[in-house]
């Protein structure tokens, strides 16, 4: 009968244990849920400051909702279809550079960078394939023997290949620029986190 007792004591330490075990793990993700909130609010107001909501926060609790905070700017630097996500992208990099170490501010440069030359770069290859279909067309139109006129206009848009090349020109400059900011973004994160 000892040895039953005895049994049952350890499957009760283990499982005493096991109770506690998830609970540091859940208030590990609660503090990391609490972070990503934080900076999310933070996105969709005007004005704020996460060092501000931080210094709120419990005492134990910072270094994981700094992280949940990380987390969720870097998830929302992408690349700018259009000027409202370029502001937003920059916003989140403000606060990037507002929280984490000293140590990543090379790599938020870099970001910043990529995200203003993303949308020239985007400009000038739609602006080059435009000169060249227009160029096409006009070569044509002149081995038919059709002067091109003040009032004729050509449009490169209307060529039939040029929604597909600009797709497929614009998907290749997508990869190249979101492989750019996947490193930079996991940089700032192993250094941020080495930091904490």
């Amino acid at each position: 009968m000892a040895e039953i007792r005895s049994t049952i004591d350890m499957v009760m330490e283990r499982a005493a244990r096991m109770a506690a075990e998830s609970k540091e793990d859940t208030s590990g993700e609660t503090a990391i849920r609490e972070g990503m909130r934080l900076a999310a609010e933070y996105l969709q107001q005007e004005e704020g400051n996460l060092l501000d909501a931080l210094e709120k926060c419990r005492q134990e609790d910072r270094k994981t909702i700094l992280q949940g905070m990380l987390e969720t700017l870097l998830r929302n630097i992408v690349l700018p279809r259009d000027q409202i996500l370029l502001q937003s992208s920059m916003k989140a990099l403000a606060a990037v550079v507002e929280i984490a170490p000293e140590s990543v501010a090379a790599a938020c440069s870099e970001l910043q960078q990529l995200l203003s030359q993303y949308t020239q770069h985007k400009e000038q290859m739609k602006n080059q394939l435009d000169d060249a279909i227009r160029s096409q067309l006009e070569q044509k139109l002149a081995q038919q023997g059709t002067q091109l006129t003040e009032e004729m206009s050509i449009n490169p848009a209307m060529h039939p290949q040029y929604k597909e090349e600009l797709e497929r020109m614009i998907t290749g400059l997508n990869g190249q620029y979101n492989e750019a900011l996947d490193q930079r973004k996991t940089l700032i994160r192993r250094q941020s986190l080495a930091s904490l």
